[in-house]
């Protein structure tokens, strides 16, 4: 749990969302622009920058190894990159809090380092697998021992990296980065082979500051030694946010909501994908390329929603969402089938049980299966659910809310600013009641 209190959620039955606002910046592009624009050479000026405790604890890092970064102000950042090899030692450890992105990309960059380190986070994050990035690592001949396999890691520096082809065994985006950012430091050339598509923010941004990535079809390359030139990111609003968003006024009769200036990157697109083919009235305007992301204007309006068997193939390009997609089905008609997302059960928590779990509190037919879950759509109740510190679940069954036949109360939600800061405000802005109480 991050902060020193714990939080409640209290949101009353009912309601519709309706508006046109701005979500959170996107947290993973947020990460990416600190660290990228640490290592180049120049001033990189960062405009919609997330503030969450998540990129917030990856700007604190580089400032510890001797970045200079001014903000954020208003989502604006500065900062003055010191080069590929500028990096200093830090004083002391790199706390990265609950930040999952933040412990496995900065392995890879950290590995190529010349100083020592060593990183750790909270609870959460301390029971989160990292032998998926140490292990590919130690291949390329980096040190790091980990605790169990898990956090604390202690990296050590000064060792030669060697270029390595790897197969990913499973699709991710932050092993893949991972060893993306290692193989920038390495000898020759790294190759990663991606089983299924993943968000490919990184590749996008390490060519927009002039370094090379060569990407044909599944396999992703990258020659170390180039150098990274700063540049001016405008980081679009979350798509994973806007979700919490989509689903409430997909299933809240009356409701009409646009999500202005949303990233919708391909490889992030999946939820719009699987909410459609559910029955879900979205569309895109205003469509355009910002520093190389694809960004538009999502509307949603209400209509009835239809249990489906979600497509194997867009489930790593709506990882994240899964929570509220889980909140969807139950507010469908008929059964939700997903297979394949094994990956779900070492998010910040196991979203597959956690999940589960609070949709049968809520009186939904809901059962976990090793890599998915089967629900069948029904009527949602009111009661009493446990996020376990996961700020999606958290923001997912406040949304529930609107479809619920009493009050739900959702406990340990104070990881939601770790993503979401101003989630209430803006959820009751339109249309959601919401109150929260530290506890």
């Amino acid at each position: 749990m991050s902060g020193q209190q714990d939080r409640k959620f209290v949101v009353q039955a009912g309601g519709q969302l309706t508006g046109s606002f701005r979500v959170a910046g996107d947290k993973s592009i947020s990460h990416r622009s600190i660290m990228l624009g640490s290592l180049a050479e120049g001033v990189t000026e960062i405009s919609g920058f997330l503030d969450g405790e998540d990129a917030l604890a990856t700007l604190a890092a580089f400032r510890a190894m001797g970045v200079k970064i001014e903000g954020p102000v208003d989502g604006k950042v500065t900062v003055h990159g010191v080069g590929m090899h500028g990096l200093m030692a830090p004083e002391n450890d790199l706390y990265v809090g609950n930040s999952g992105t933040s412990i496995r990309l900065l392995s890879g960059l950290l590995a190529g380092q010349s100083f020592d380190v060593i990183m750790s986070g909270d609870k959460s994050l301390s029971g989160r697998p990292m032998r998926r990035v140490t292990d590919p690592l130690a291949l390329m001949g980096a040190q790091i021992d980990t605790t169990d396999g898990k956090p604390p890691l202690t990296i050590h520096g000064g060792h030669k990296l060697a270029a390595i082809n790897y197969d990913l065994p499973m699709a991710s985006a932050q092993v893949k980065s991972c060893l993306l950012l290692a193989g920038m430091y390495a000898e020759g050339t790294t190759c990663v082979t991606e089983p299924a598509p993943t968000r490919d923010h990184t590749e996008r941004m390490l060519q927009g500051m002039g370094y090379p990535v060569n990407v044909q079809g599944n396999r992703i390359s990258i020659k170390g030694g180039g150098k990274l030139t700063a540049t001016s990111i405008d980081v679009p609003g979350d798509i994973s946010s806007a979700t919490f968003f989509m689903v409430g006024a997909a299933i809240a009769p009356g409701s009409d909501i646009t999500l202005q200036h949303v990233g919708v990157n391909p490889t992030r697109i999946g939820v719009i994908n699987i909410l459609r083919e559910m029955g879900a009235d979205i569309s895109l305007s205003n469509e355009a390329v910002t520093g190389g992301e694809p960004v538009a204007d999502i509307r949603v309006r209400y209509a009835p929603l239809k249990g489906i068997d979600i497509p194997e193939d867009q489930v790593p390009l709506a990882i994240d969402e899964f929570p509220a997609i889980f909140i969807a089905a139950a507010c469908a008609q008929g059964r939700t089938v997903l297979t394949g997302a094994e990956e779900l059960r070492v998010k910040e928590s196991d979203r597959i049980q956690v999940m589960a779990d609070g949709l049968q509190a809520l009186g939904i037919d809901a059962q976990p299966t090793t890599d998915g879950m089967i629900i069948e759509g029904g009527v949602i109740g009111s009661g009493e659910v446990d996020s376990h510190g996961d700020h999606r679940i958290a923001m997912s069954f406040a949304m529930a809310a609107l479809q619920a036949g009493g009050a739900i109360q959702i406990n340990d939600c104070a990881n939601v600013a770790t993503s979401f800061p101003n989630f209430v405000e803006l959820a009751n802005n339109s249309g959601l009641q919401i109150d929260a109480f530290d506890v």
